[in-house]
């Protein structure tokens, strides 16, 4: 009798212990991030290209000083849009090969890559955006042109190691700039 009554309090005394909050896993989260909302000026480069641009960014001289190739750096999100031009000479071909392989380039890091066409009739623009998801050095690429005079590209890279799922936020935002800078591209 006395060791049932041993094993009862036992059994108690593991009940009473054992109740308690359980341990829960920690869910899943987003980083949240507050960027202020686009304001967009033009800028007027004495280039065969006018377009807008955020008020955050900042335009600076491209560091191969080739004429009307120019960065827009955002300090505040440590990334810059590398915009090229190039003058068509019978050579769109060539051109439209080598921004269409650019994206191409990072495939080793990124696990996908989405083109979108991008037609604009009013202004005589036609080319593509491409975003690239994953660890590559770009997060978004494109190119436009008139198909006769003008071929400007842009691309998008942070001064970090690329990590997608820390500058995701900030890649979306530039994006989006990447997108309006296109719409509100006009050719001289």
């Amino acid at each position: 009798m006395r060791y049932l009554s041993y094993l009862v309090t036992f059994i108690v005394f593991c009940f009473m212990v054992s109740c308690g909050n359980e341990v829960q896993p920690k869910p899943k989260a987003m980083l949240a991030l507050d960027y202020p909302n686009p304001e967009y000026r033009p800028i007027n480069l004495n280039c065969p290209y006018i377009f807008e641009i955020n008020q955050i960014a900042e335009v600076a001289p491209s560091k191969n000083r080739r004429p009307c190739w120019i960065n827009l750096d955002y300090p505040s999100l440590n990334g810059s849009i590398f915009i090229t031009y190039q003058s068509v000479n019978n050579n769109l071909d060539s051109l439209l090969r080598d921004a269409q392989k650019l994206p191409l380039e990072h495939t080793i890091k990124a696990e996908a890559i989405e083109g979108d066409i991008y037609t604009n009739d009013l202004h005589k623009s036609y080319g593509m955006f491409y975003e690239l998801q994953g660890d590559a050095a770009s997060q978004a690429q494109f190119y436009i042109t008139d198909s006769t005079s003008h071929f400007l590209t842009g691309s998008v890279y942070f001064n970090t190691q690329p990590n997608y799922d820390s500058i995701y936020p900030a890649a979306s935002y530039i994006m989006q700039d990447m997108r309006y800078l296109m719409e509100s591209l006009q050719w001289r």
